[in-house]
């Protein structure tokens, strides 16, 4: 049951709604692919300034990133944004993350319209990133404005993260982790919808070159094909993926047919249409089980390729392997911690159902916090569909519900006990 002041929050997001869409139309506009994050950061600064938060930068330096040994990224100068309440207050430190960052639209010709240009149609609100995950971030923003508006007072450490580099490599989130900003517990608006996220896999990123030898067409026989060499490794990458996927496997994934997906995502290679091409690269992302240690992994790929080698044909050489971008375990939610149970709660008070849960076969910031901060959270956000499609889209009715929950948890958060995140 809603209590009075409760039911008062409810009311101003409902009267802050608009104002929340808003925001989230001027996020899809900051059109932040990797290296273009600063409009976006810049729209998340000036709102935190607006609203009284006490603002830090927290840059991604490379000795953080380094204890986690993933290759720094190579565009300099750049940073996340923090949006502070309380900083100095004692009690349970209360984190709301998201992240800024999307993937490229490419093919721009298929869109509908452009996809830096949001549009709203039939209950949809449309655009890059307008799903993964502007409107989140728009709604876990805008639930602090609506309890503070509403009068409610809010005493306890809050920070909203607002980090870059989620869709390739973590760093983002890491870096605010390693920085000394985890928090006690931490909710990210992922658009999965109003579940709990209750565990996700591990994720590697690698990639594969080799050389081989080029010669003019007129003879292909005396040359070495790079390319064709390197689409050979396809099969027996495949075969890994359905190694992995016969493993033992946490509950969490039992019933699921192939949770641990193996994506070929790019390749490249050769220089000139009539020439044996010399040298080929191939990058993809392989899923794994979360009781798995990423140099585990790591070392399973290494072996494949090595195992496949013999068969790549006479003359190609040079056969590494190198890992890049996402490195991190899976995790596993511990679902009898107290803010799963509040935001289980707030969840039945606005809906009057149970909340559900899911595990997801993807990864998500929550690793950071989880895997390296050793914090609890989870992922609960609004619905959303072609997330790194074309019309990615987001169900406006949905942010209005993760607007209205993220408000009601913090309400609950700052005046409930939390016994066990106080002693931790």
């Amino acid at each position: 049951m809603l209590t009075e002041p409760e039911k008062r929050v409810m009311s101003t997001c409902d009267e802050l709604f608009e104002e929340t869409l808003c925001l989230t139309e001027s996020l899809v506009r900051a059109y932040s692919t990797l290296g273009n994050e600063q409009e976006a950061l810049e729209v998340m600064e000036a709102w935190y300034r607006q609203e009284g938060f006490t603002v830090k930068r927290v840059p991604m330096e490379a000795s953080v990133l380094q204890i986690d040994q993933v290759e720094p990224s190579p565009i300099p100068a750049r940073y996340n944004v923090m949006g502070m309440l309380n900083p100095e207050s004692k009690g349970p430190h209360l984190v709301y993350n998201g992240h800024l960052d999307v993937v490229p639209a490419e093919p721009e010709s298929l869109w509908t319209r452009p996809p830096w240009e949001p549009w709203r149609d039939g209950g949809w609100l449309y655009g890059r990133g307008a799903g993964d995950m502007k409107a989140g971030i728009a709604a876990m923003a805008m639930a602090v404005k609506a309890v503070r508006q509403a009068g409610i007072a809010i005493d306890h450490p809050l920070t909203l993260q607002t980090v870059i580099e989620e869709e390739c490599s973590g760093h983002g989130a890491l870096s605010c982790v390693k920085a000394g900003h985890a928090g006690d517990f931490v909710l990210i608006p992922e658009p999965f919808g109003a579940k709990l996220v209750s565990g996700q896999v591990g994720v590697l990123w690698f990639r594969i070159r080799l050389d081989g030898v080029p010669t003019h067409v007129l003879d292909t026989s005396a040359g070495s094909n790079a390319i064709e060499a390197i689409t050979s490794l396809f099969v027996a990458l495949k075969a890994l993926e359905a190694e992995i996927n016969a493993l033992p496997r946490h509950s969490l994934y039992q019933d699921m047919e192939k949770p641990f997906n193996l994506n070929i995502g790019r390749i490249e290679g050769g220089d000139w249409a009539s020439s044996v091409p010399a040298h080929a690269c191939v990058e993809g992302r392989l899923g794994f089980p979360s009781e798995m240690a990423v140099d585990d992994a790591m070392k399973l790929v290494e072996a494949c390729v090595e195992k496949a080698k013999a068969g790549l044909g006479k003359g190609i050489s040079n056969l590494r392997v190198e890992f890049h971008g996402f490195r991190s375990e899976g995790v596993v939610v511990d679902m009898d911690n107290s803010g799963i149970r509040l935001l289980g709660k707030c969840h039945h008070d606005l809906t009057g159902n149970a909340i559900t849960s899911q595990a997801l076969t993807c990864t998500t910031d929550l690793r950071a916090f989880h895997v390296h901060g050793g914090i609890t959270g989870t992922c609960y956000g609004p619905v959303a569909e072609n997330i790194h499609g074309v019309d990615e889209r987001v169900d406006i009715e949905s942010i209005r519900h993760v607007l209205k929950a993220y408000a009601l948890f913090l309400c609950r958060w700052g005046r409930e006990s939390h016994q066990e995140l106080v002693v931790r």
